[in-house]
């Protein structure tokens, strides 16, 4: 040990004195260290003297959503009760004529959240408690009002649940009335698919959307639409009416080959030709009677169906098996008229005329949704035609359509 003296001269002490001085200082120390600690923990760990105070326990805070006393939330929420640092415990939310909400519970007991759309234009009133971490109760209170729409709008869809589609069947939504805000429209319809299936909505005028695959689904796609509208603003304070829905699956893969040149339509079944059908198609020579070339869809089938055309003087002709391939007029039917020049010439007025024989042979297997695609003529499947023209349509152009493509 070193000690500088006062004048600045070193004195220097022998070791053992060093030791025994060392031993003294340890043993003070040990003496005076328990003491040092009691004080220490008595004044709540030194520096200041200041005592330290335990956690406190928080209170339960409450999240309502919407915000109490909101007036204008949607009826199809999200409508919640939240707690932080707490639990809920029974939750209730009721209409002005008192009859309850269904909701849920989280297993945590941190959310209970609605599970069925409320009214328009009505009051709903919180109730029930929340224990805090502290351990203290609160209760829930408040109100909240939906929104009382202008006016509502519904929507019908073309496909059923259950069904069974050909590979090429677009997705129809027709609203009742035009849709302002489109966007709005469209974020709220969805289409789930397995395997997923790339595909889009365009909007083929103010009331009309639809969705279509970029390629033909696969065989055995399960698809799900879901058009849920209710409770979102669609432009201008109209709301719509009602959410609707739609599962349905896709069938076998069939696909109609059908050349105004060959006079021929093949079928083609999961990739394998099934038929080769001699066939009669539109008049050429008459811009009226064409046949249009393009991917047409099959919209439905009938076992007889009256044909008329005023414009060239034939009502209610009936004609066996006809499969509507269009709304331009356009089928796939028996005309046994017509059989000597099927596979010769085109004589219709526009549509695929086959044998009766035949026509029954396409019409038991056909699906709503198989594509025909026909080439051959001086005239284009268009909007013209009506639905469905889906396909006629470039997937750059297609996407374009859509609300949401800028």
């Amino acid at each position: 040990m070193i000690r500088r003296g006062f004048g600045g001269r070193r004195r220097v002490y022998p070791v053992a004195l060093l030791g025994a001085g060392l031993v003294a200082v340890l043993a003070l120390s040990g003496c005076t260290s328990g003491e040092t600690a009691a004080a220490t923990s008595a004044s709540g760990g030194g520096g200041g003297g200041k005592t330290a105070e335990a956690p406190r326990s928080q209170e339960a805070k409450l999240v309502a959503t919407p915000a109490v006393d909101a007036k204008d939330a949607s009826p199809a929420g999200p409508i919640t009760m939240a707690v932080t640092d707490g639990a809920l415990q029974a939750v209730t939310l009721t209409n002005a004529e008192g009859k309850q909400v269904k909701g849920e519970l989280a297993a945590d007991k941190s959310t209970w959240t609605v599970t069925e759309h409320l009214g328009y234009g009505k009051t709903y009133t919180w109730a029930g408690s929340a224990v805090g971490a502290d351990g203290a109760t609160k209760q829930l209170n408040g109100s909240f009002t939906t929104v009382k729409p202008k006016r509502q709008m519904g929507a019908s869809l073309n496909t059923g649940d259950g069904k069974t589609y050909g590979i090429a069947m677009p997705i129809a939504v027709a609203f009742d009335a035009p849709v302002k805000d489109r966007v709005a429209a469209q974020k709220a319809m969805k289409v789930a698919t397995t395997p997923e299936t790339e595909g889009a909505w365009a909007w083929l005028d103010d009331r009309t959307a639809h969705w279509r695959p970029k390629e033909y689904y696969k065989p055995g796609t399960t698809v799900r639409v879901t058009v849920g509208i209710y409770g979102v603003d669609l432009g201008g304070g109209t709301y719509g009416s009602d959410d609707i829905t739609s599962s349905f699956t896709i069938g076998r893969s069939q696909i109609v080959r059908a050349d105004t040149q060959t006079h021929r339509m093949v079928v083609i079944t999961d990739g394998t030709q099934t038929q080769d059908f001699p066939a009669s198609m539109g008049l050429e020579s008459d811009p009226g009677r064409v046949t249009k070339s393009g991917t047409h869809v099959v919209m439905s089938k009938h076992a007889t169906y009256g044909m008329t055309n005023p414009k060239y003087n034939y009502e209610n002709v009936m004609v066996p098996w006809a499969v509507r391939i269009s709304n331009n007029g356009e089928f796939v039917h028996g005309y046994a008229n017509s059989i000597p020049q099927q596979g010769k010439r085109n004589v219709s007025h526009g549509c695929i005329n086959l044998s009766p024989a035949n026509a029954k042979i396409y019409y038991d297997s056909v699906l709503p949704g198989d594509p025909v695609e026909i080439t051959g003529s001086n005239q284009q499947l268009s909007s013209a035609d009506g639905d469905y023209y889906d396909w006629a349509v470039s997937w750059d152009k297609w996407t374009s359509m859509s609300a949401t493509s800028n």
